[in-house]
């Protein structure tokens, strides 16, 4: 079975059908999975075999230095002069100095030289952008007022999807069932979808939810190693991922001291992971223009005015599952900002991780046929977000019990975006969208619940439900 539905999505796909086992490889998943499978589509084409992978290993390992690499790929440009470098180049503006200011991340350098073409031509790489670089090391012609290091990016060849059709995407649907467009969409993010039950499958495709649809806010409490955060680093381009540690109001809404917006502006999600160890700066200020934000996408801070953002906010986190015994009892495990009623009732769903299983040996939970390319898919994702299917949510649910507007907003949020995910044409029956629907109330009132545990006379219990119309 598995071997035709590969055959299906290879005929459909065609080109932007990828070989999973062999993007999977030890060798090259080093550098994140939509990288590394442009790479196999752009070195190998259709000869995605083991003469292919020991090629681009051995073209990464010549152009993106390990760790312990980074003396010897600087001393190589200190010789030679220039250097060939992958990575993900970042910069950022200087209006002091009228100049555009270059973060080169695999070298520890943070203000080098860029070419003004360059960020003419990829205004991208302003929240980052792999690519390959070429750098030259020129001490004396780069000297200046300004204390930077002499280095310059002169040539640049980004790492984009080179063939994105929603056309493709949305009509490549109707030659797929349910339970194989389910399949595709697992295989797609790396993930064998044998070892996962059908309900499985559907709870782990929410986590992109906030990926085609703007302005989506997650919670996910689970045990470790079932991929909450690893989703989001290999498969979707536009993410940032805060792992632990000191969140400031510059780096997440407006930097008034350079004058550049902050990671809010700049990508489609920002996912705070291990969020009992996050922690805010001026954490009563940030809380609450995190709650403002969280209503309806605007922020402002200090010179910077009603600023409207598409960003989703996931939050993620680990938990100890012999210490869980109810939904409530997960309330531990969030940091101090998130004990407020008032920040909880703006999250739209709570993913139980707990359902999920652990990501076991390669065999077991790696996917193995083949899937849609990993750089094809978030940006398929990131042009989705441009569109709502809210108006076929309308159209074909009724809503039942005690809804709250937040209530009533959260399903329909993520309604819309798992029929833009599992239906782009919209095409469907309506025992497929009474599935979709049944899921999606439930991560709602799992946050009811919290809610309920932390707050019971301004939250008192209640059942959320939803009816397809008939």
């Amino acid at each position: 079975m598995r071997e035709n539905l590969d055959s299906k999505i290879r005929r459909v796909f065609g080109p932007v059908a990828i070989n999973k086992k062999i993007s999977n490889n030890a060798s090259i998943a080093r550098i994140p999975r939509f990288i590394s499978e442009y790479l196999i589509s752009y070195k190998c084409g259709d000869k995605q075999d083991a003469s292919c992978i020991s090629s681009l290993s051995r073209y990464i390992a010549e152009l993106y230095p390990e760790p312990s690499q980074r003396d010897l790929f600087l001393s190589k440009l200190k010789e030679d002069g220039q250097l060939k470098l992958l990575d993900e180049f970042k910069v950022r503006v200087d209006l002091k100095n009228n100049a555009y200011i270059l973060e080169i991340p695999s070298l520890q350098i943070f203000d080098a030289y860029v070419n003004d073409e360059i960020v003419k031509k990829n205004e991208r790489i302003f929240s980052g952008l792999w690519g390959i670089g070429l750098l030259y090391y020129s001490p004396d012609a780069l000297k200046s007022k300004r204390s930077m290091t002499p280095i310059l990016l002169e040539d640049f060849r980004p790492f984009q999807a080179s063939y994105v059709d929603l056309k493709l995407f949305r009509e490549g649907r109707r030659y797929f069932s349910l339970e194989e467009w389910r399949d595709l969409l697992v295989t797609s993010i790396g993930l064998n979808p044998e070892a996962y039950s059908p309900l499985q499958k559907t709870l782990l495709l929410f986590r992109l939810v906030p990926a085609i649809e703007t302005n989506v806010n997650l919670l996910e409490l689970g045990p470790r190693a079932t991929g909450k955060t690893s989703l989001y680093r290999n498969t979707v381009y536009y993410a940032r991922i805060y792992a632990g540690g000191t969140i400031t109001p510059a780096r997440l809404f407006f930097d008034a001291r350079l004058s550049i917006p902050g990671d809010l502006a700049l990508h489609d999600i920002l996912v705070f992971d291990e969020i009992s160890k996050v922690k805010l700066q001026n954490p009563d200020e940030l809380a609450s223009k995190l709650k403002d934000y969280m209503v309806d996408g605007f922020f402002e801070r200090g010179a910077l005015k009603r600023a409207h953002s598409t960003c989703s906010l996931v939050f993620v986190g680990n938990i100890d599952m012999e210490k869980v015994q109810d939904v409530g009892s997960v309330l531990s495990y969030l940091p101090g900002f998130m004990h407020d009623s008032a920040f909880l009732d703006r999250i739209h769903g709570f993913i139980p991780g707990w359902e999920l299983p652990k990501i076991m040996k390669s065999e077991v939970s790696l996917a193995s046929g083949y899937g849609l390319a990993s750089d094809y898919l978030a940006e398929v994702l990131h042009r989705f977000r441009s569109e709502s299917a809210e108006g076929v949510v309308n159209e074909h649910f009724e809503l039942i019990g005690n809804y709250t507007i937040r209530d009533e907003k959260a399903v329909k949020k993520l309604l819309s975006g798992m029929i833009k995910l599992f239906f782009p044409n919209y095409e469907f029956d309506n025992r497929e969208l009474a599935e979709l629907a049944s899921l999606a109330t439930d991560l709602r009132n799992r946050v009811a619940r919290l809610l309920t545990r932390m707050s019971p006379q301004e939250f008192p219990e209640k059942e959320l439900g939803i009816r397809v119309r008939g």
